[in-house]
């Protein structure tokens, strides 16, 4: 059985920085690519960031390129969102899911975490 467990998330003022951790259990991160989505209220949940499984190869949103970067760490079946320079526009619920590579940048993964909540105070 596939899931996908978040943490990390809080509350952090603007400017700072968060961590945010996937751990992937049920499945081998190996073969899947894995990514980051957020949802905020009232707004369509939109792609951050996704890494595939064969060459790392990466994408980013517009919005967070230069200031997010994902990273997997295989042996421990976890993937990581480092948050920087965390901006009054980017609280929401992060929600790390997983898929083929093709099936996360076109936002339709199939497997997903429940999310974990990032609030930023400016």
């Amino acid at each position: 059985q596939v899931q996908l467990v978040e943490s990390g998330g809080g509350s952090v003022q603007a400017g700072g920085s968060l961590r945010l951790s996937c751990a992937a259990s049920g499945f081998t991160l190996d073969y899947y690519a894995i990514g980051w989505f957020r949802q905020a209220p009232g707004k369509e949940r939109e792609g951050v960031s996704c890494i595939s499984s064969s060459d790392g190869s990466t994408y980013y949103a517009d919005s967070v390129k230069g200031r997010f970067t994902i990273s997997r760490d295989n042996a421990k079946n976890t993937v990581y969102l480092q948050m920087n320079s965390l901006k009054p526009e980017d609280p929401a619920v992060y929600y790390c899911a997983t898929d083929y590579f093709e099936s996360l940048v076109a936002g339709a993964p199939n497997y997903w975490g429940k999310g974990t909540l990032v609030t930023v105070s400016s």
